[in-house]
């Protein structure tokens, strides 16, 4: 049985049962049949009917962003900016599908030579909870606009959203069974991995749980697309606007409470601007109002589970053991709900959890640094290397250090966001394979070349 609690009150929002081992082999069989019935359907068809989809999350946007709300304590005006960016991406991928799907003719020695982009089969998803919809959205949406069927195993806290999903996309038009939420506990994953339906799987989480699924389908030689941890590093320059700098790191920092992977995690700041902006930075982050995310004036909610708000706690208790200062919060409020408050690290040095580990949560580690060289080996001195970003007025410098820095993606003077015009994606921990754009389309196709040689002598 899966609950889904309000983090905000701790309440628990409904009970949900798991499936019998009969429904979760008819939902695979169902999966293999919806999918070779869908690859037949042209890409075309299946593109247009995104349109209707990015319709229905509109229309429905109220219902959604109160069972994102609910489920995972996310502020109404965040959890209504992801289901507008949902159908941004829908929309986006109506218009371009097509041709990025379209076959590519080559010129070779052969009377004619193409490579064509054709659906593997069933892909499953395997999603968490701190972007229920959007996390969802961009995984299902192009391997189903490829032509493949799609089974989700959602977080099991957010059992609520993963079945409005399945329910979306049926009301779309979309056939039974290319869409399949399943609610199966952790230990049944590996089955349905290796059935013989299942050709792919797309994970975003922990790297923990990227290794294990890694590990699994490697096993049965299946495709992989994994989105995992970061440690962001945000090199603050000398010559950066420290305003901008401040509300962009602010911003991202405490977006959905800082659990996000693309978070600015390590502030690497340049030593003769590290006291100015510290000062801007905890005075942006007075602005913000913790409290009931229900409520229209709160910027920042609770965390969305007691045990990821124990693990912040260690990180933060360790860290300042180790020698790092806390000059904001760093303390578990006493009332109802799972809520922390923002919380800012300086002294922070390789060791110490905060430099180390993925923080998630609303913590900020500040190091200080010399110049350019110290900025780019502390930022790359960690295990991951999803995104970064780079402030400095100067734009020819930024774009020198954005090369060297090992990340899948980096911004300048601007926080990393994901955007479904770019392919998204890591290195190094982070994992591999991209989501999003032309290539994240591409990521569970075969990629199949035609040739046609000369007939007669």
């Amino acid at each position: 049985m899966f609950e889904s609690i309000n983090p905000a009150t701790g309440h628990l929002i409904k009970q949900y049962p798991a499936m019998t081992a009969a429904m979760l082999a008819a939902a695979l069989e169902d999966a293999r049949s919806a999918a070779r019935a869908w690859a037949r359907v042209d890409v075309s068809v299946r593109a247009s009917m995104l349109e209707r989809l990015a319709t229905l999350l509109e229309a429905n946007q109220q219902s959604l962003v109160r069972l994102i709300v609910q489920e995972v304590g996310k502020p109404l005006a965040e959890a209504r900016a992801e289901i507008d960016k949902c159908a941004l991406l829908c929309r986006y991928y109506a218009t371009h599908a097509a041709d990025f799907l379209a076959s590519e003719s080559v010129e070779t020695a052969a009377q004619d030579s193409q490579v064509s982009h054709q659906p593997l089969g069933v892909v499953l998803g395997i999603m968490p909870w701190n972007f229920p919809f959007w996390q969802v959205f961009r995984f299902a949406v192009p391997v189903l606009t490829a032509g493949n069927a799609a089974l989700l195993k959602h977080a099991p806290n957010v059992c609520g959203c993963a079945l409005a999903i399945e329910a979306l996309f049926l009301e779309a038009g979309y056939p039974e069974g290319v869409l399949r939420a399943l609610l199966i506990e952790v230990d049944r994953v590996e089955s349905v991995i290796q059935h013989d339906a299942v050709q792919g799987v797309a994970l975003t989480g922990s790297e923990r749980a990227g290794a294990a699924v890694a590990a699994m389908a490697g096993r049965a030689i299946k495709k992989t697309v994994l989105e995992l941890g970061g440690s962001d590093p945000y090199l603050i320059c000398e010559d950066a606007d420290l305003d901008v700098a401040a509300v962009k790191c602010v911003q991202s920092r405490l977006n959905n409470c800082g659990q996000t992977c693309i978070s600015a995690k390590r502030l690497l700041v340049h030593a003769a601007v590290l006291e100015p902006f510290t000062q801007k930075l905890v005075a942006e982050i007075a602005k913000r109002r913790m409290g009931d995310p229900q409520d229209e004036t709160t910027n920042l909610g609770p965390m969305a589970r007691a045990d990821l708000r124990t693990n912040l706690q260690r990180q933060v208790d360790a860290s300042v053991a180790a020698g790092a200062h806390c000059v904001l919060g760093g303390n578990v409020p006493e009332g109802p709900g799972l809520f922390y408050p923002p919380t800012v690290l300086t002294q922070v040095r390789p060791g110490m959890p905060a430099f180390d580990e993925e923080v998630f949560g609303p913590v900020v580690a500040i190091i200080a640094v010399q110049d350019d060289a110290d900025a780019i080996g502390l930022a790359n001195q960690s295990a991951y290397g999803l995104g970064a970003a780079v402030f400095t007025q100067d734009i020819e410098r930024a774009k020198r250090l954005a090369h060297q820095l090992e990340c899948g993606a980096c911004f300048i003077n601007d926080f990393v966001k994901s955007d479904p015009r770019l392919p998204f994606g890591g290195i190094k921990r982070s994992g591999y394979g991209r989501e999003m754009s032309a290539i994240g389309i591409r990521e569970f196709v075969n990629v199949k070349t035609i040739y046609v040689g000369a007939v007669g002598c």
